[in-house]
């Protein structure tokens, strides 16, 4: 029996355990362990310290890893092996640390890297909130519409007898097959999710997503700001810790979430090995916005290119902000009018045969 005032774990079957760890934990944990590591104490330590206040599958995975650093594996090693939780980026510069012996400083410019990339995934979502709750209750009200409230007006129709406007037919024929087919609409729906999500698993496929994504109007503007605010931040990152221009390009490409700008992260990489300056493919690629290309050369020419992608990151950062408060401007209020089109169906389809009352009676 447990003793008095100690809580029992809880052991959940591993079909229900949750294997994600959020950008928030990954950035406290790097900074509480910079914390650590600059107050003295050894890795280990500080490892094993910071497992006995972590939960869910983050503490499972450092507690792994604290066994495999005390056994003589290097710490990038073992965090490497990990990617789901631990992104490239983190093992790049973490390896980077190791051969300069600033793991300290380094781990605080890793934290506070993952730190402003909360901030940014954090701003576009709670930017569309508010227009993703309207469109929820939007679509529940009419779902109760067409199951609840249409079916009451069909059985009218149907004592009436008569033609019924094509209008009318059309939602009669909607409500009946969201009442009786209901099973069928969802089987759907989950089939378009997994064909989307399987679909884009191949590479060529994704990048013509990714192609698609960009070239959408107000929508692909926003998409290629974050992703390049983000390729900035992490290449510009990578940099200042110290990792290799290579090393950490391949870095770039594994967690920049975008094919197109991967692919052109790639070419950069490649036309670095021949001599190439970086911003001449970041221009021949056509990924990238002028503006930041002309940055980067600037950054290459007075040997400031790390700064000068940070630069550029808060810059584009800014630039999101606004980009996204203009969409959620403009979101409002064409959910309304989405909306007042579709109830505004709704309402003369029901009502038109009431006009032609009498063609309908015999």
């Amino acid at each position: 029996m447990p003793k008095p005032g100690l809580k029992k774990e809880i052991k959940l079957p591993a079909f229900l355990k949750i294997k994600h760890v959020s950008l928030k934990q990954l950035s406290v944990f790097t900074r509480q362990l910079s914390t650590l590591i600059n107050a003295g104490l050894p890795l280990v330590k500080a490892l094993y310290t910071l497992t006995d206040q972590l939960d869910g599958y983050l503490k499972e995975v450092v507690a792994k890893i604290t066994q495999q650093v005390e056994a003589g594996d290097k710490f990038s090693a073992c965090l490497a092996r990990y990617p789901n939780v631990f992104p490239h980026v983190f093992a790049s510069m973490i390896k980077a640390a190791e051969l300069g012996g600033m793991m300290d400083e380094v781990l605080k410019k890793l934290a506070t890297f993952l730190e402003k990339e909360e901030r940014l995934k954090s701003r576009v979502r709670s930017a569309l909130i508010y227009p993703a709750f309207v469109l929820a209750v939007a679509v529940i009200i009419l779902a109760l519409l067409m199951v609840f409230v249409v079916p009451t007006f069909s059985e009218m129709f149907a004592d009436l007898g008569g033609d019924l406007p094509v209008p009318t037919r059309i939602l009669m024929l909607a409500s009946a097959a969201m009442r009786h087919s209901w099973y069928w609409i969802i089987l759907a729906f989950v089939g378009l999710v997994f064909g989307y999500r399987s679909f884009v698993r191949l590479p060529r496929n994704r990048l013509l997503v990714d192609k698609i994504k960009l070239r959408l109007p107000v929508m692909g503007g926003l998409i290629q700001q974050v992703a390049v605010a983000h390729f900035s931040r992490t290449l510009g990152t990578l940099l200042k810790s110290g990792v290799p221009i290579l090393g950490a390009l391949e870095a770039v490409r594994d967690t920049v979430g975008n094919e197109v700008i991967a692919r052109a992260t790639m070419r950069v990489h490649d036309s670095i090995k021949e001599g190439e300056s970086i911003s001449t493919q970041m221009e021949a690629s056509g990924a990238f916005p002028p503006l930041v290309v002309r940055m980067v050369s600037v950054g290459e020419e007075s040997g400031e290119l790390d700064n000068m992608l940070l630069q550029i990151a808060a810059d584009y950062e800014e630039e999101v902000d606004v980009a996204v408060s203009g969409l959620t401007s403009l979101l409002e209020p064409l959910l309304i009018v989405f909306m007042g089109l579709i109830v505004g169906f709704i309402v003369v389809a029901m009502f038109l045969p009431l006009f032609t009352l009498a063609k309908l009676i015999k």
